[in-house]
């Protein structure tokens, strides 16, 4: 349809406008030197043109690592090292703390538009900062449109592990090979039903793999519209949809939980008639949470499981959910899913164990420096998604409890191994353990356990202190506890357990 576009809180333009400028934007990218082996970091918040860079990318053939831009110094610095990227892509006001990290590799600059200042508090002077480094925009506008269009690849996501270092996760092809656009288009086509006129909208952080995912899929799905909010408002999303009659919407339950909080009045305000598809992934979906949910909006929703290494696995509508609570429904798009327990065997219906998954149509998968993880959680030709569960006598899927200490607040995936590695780096701590509690609005927080060294009395703002420029925010401890020692079992492991069981003890949900 001529009439798709794509478009931020400031700009909008035609998907015809977009592909051209990608062209441009291929073109540029292949002078730099950027392609499949040299990838290229890109550190930007929501707005046009990190689409335009992610279907620049796709033309170029070039691999994007997709870097959270909460990331501290010390965490940009080891995701660009290990995965090779020479090229930076970012938003003026970000690089000033990222100096260093940053150093020795080329520099393009993205200048914050007026909403995303807006959403951000970012000043003028931040905004315009560094004027020696070239524009995204006038590269673009520089170039002359790529001649031919190569195979797309998808982006390569970091995700950590029982180490605390983040890994690499870099798709491989399985059987024929086969352009990743291809596997957008069936997204598209079997898992967000988008058709010619859909127009999807997401507020979601597009460097999370799930909403970069959906994005890139309605970006290639023909006659559809895209619309990024720079950030999650209430009362801004409930306008946008009514304002621009979103059809498709991308939510984490976080987003949904403050929609619900708003008041009554609020909330009957606005015409949410045209929205036919809303699906969720990334963290629990609380059962009572989607009622709310379904009472307000109608049966529109739909709830994923998946993870970076194996992709989008089940899915389940709201009617299904509201047959069978707490399942995570069906595998899709030729997926398979086997409960094993712990020498590898299968498990019968109904019997609790380890779900390994294989998801074809999105590739296999290694680890850019961990390939003896990837072995091991490799079992039947399945993989190891770290969690356990059953499946009942028609394939749907239960989730019981996370295998892994994996925290999720708000959608983001926060791992305990990551922040106390650095804790312990601090002189004042002995020992720390770190582990998630319940959370009324994010799901969960960060709690760290620490136990002084000796002679030492830390205080939670020297804790804090410490962590500053170390790790993101959003990692750091929520509460901080200090034990004269930590609870451990024979083998002298920390006993995790002991320490969460006063936080989840009446919570309703299992740790």
């Amino acid at each position: 349809m001529t009439d798709a576009f794509v478009a931020d809180f400031d700009h909008r333009q035609s998907r015809a406008a977009l592909e051209i400028r990608a062209q441009k934007g291929a073109s540029a990218l292949a002078a730099m030197g950027a392609g499949a082996d040299v990838p290229v970091a890109v550190i930007l918040r929501n707005d046009l043109p990190q689409l335009e860079i992610m279907r620049a990318a796709a033309r170029a053939g070039t691999v994007i690592v997709a870097l959270n831009w909460h990331a501290a110094a010390e965490e940009v610095a080891a995701i660009c090292d290990d995965s090779g990227a020479g090229f930076v892509i970012i938003h003026r006001d970000l690089i000033a703390p990222l100096t260093k990290a940053l150093d020795g590799r080329q520099i393009i600059a993205v200048t914050p538009a007026p909403a995303l200042c807006n959403a951000y508090d970012i000043g003028q002077e931040a905004a315009n900062a560094r004027p020696d480094l070239p524009e995204w925009a006038d590269l673009v506008d520089a170039a002359q449109p790529a001649p031919t269009r190569e195979m797309m690849r998808p982006l390569m996501r970091y995700t950590s592990g029982s180490t605390g270092m983040p890994k690499g996760v870099r798709r491989a092809p399985t059987g024929p090979r086969r352009d990743f656009e291809d596997v957008l288009k069936q997204v598209g086509t079997e898992m967000m039903r988008f058709r010619p006129g859909s127009r999807y909208l997401t507020a979601a952080p597009i460097y999370h793999s799930a909403p970069s995912t959906l994005t890139s899929a309605a970006l290639v799905s023909e006659g559809v519209s895209a619309l990024v909010a720079p950030k999650f408002d209430p009362e801004t999303f409930l306008a946008t949809i009514e304002a621009n009659a979103i059809t498709h919407i991308y939510l984490v339950p976080t987003m949904m939980s403050r929609m619900l909080k708003l008041p009554d009045d609020i909330k009957a305000r606005y015409d949410l008639s045209s929205v036919e598809f809303c699906v969720s992934t990334g963290s629990p979906w609380p059962h009572d949470l989607k009622v709310a949910m379904i009472d307000w909006w109608g049966p529109v929703f739909w709830e994923s499981y998946g993870a970076t290494e194996i992709g989008f696995m089940t899915m389940v509508s709201s009617q299904e959910a509201l047959a069978k609570p707490g399942t995570a429904g069906r595998m899709q798009m030729g997926g398979t899913v086997m409960i094993l327990d712990p020498d590898g065997n299968p498990l019968p219906p109904g019997e609790v164990g380890e779900i390994h998954a294989r998801m074809d149509v999105f590739g296999g998968f290694d680890y850019s420096n961990d390939p003896e993880s990837r072995a091991a959680a490799e079992k039947r030709g399945h993989f190891s998604v770290g969690d356990l569960g059953w499946l009942d006598e028609d394939g749907f899927l239960f989730i019981t409890d996370r295998k892994k200490d994996m925290i999720i607040s708000g959608g983001a995936n926060i791992f305990p191994a990551e922040i106390e590695a650095v804790l312990m780096r601090a002189p004042f701590i002995r020992d720390v353990a770190v582990f998630g509690a319940p959370h009324p609005e994010f799901g969960e927080q960060v709690v760290a356990a620490v136990q002084p060294a000796d002679g030492c009395t830390p205080d939670r703002d020297e804790v804090l202190a410490f962590l500053e420029g170390k790790l993101a925010r959003f990692k750091h401890p929520r509460i901080i506890d200090f034990h004269a020692a930590l609870p451990r079992e024979d083998s002298g492991k920390i006993f995790k357990p002991r320490l969460r069981a006063p936080y989840w003890d009446g919570a309703g949900r299992k740790i």
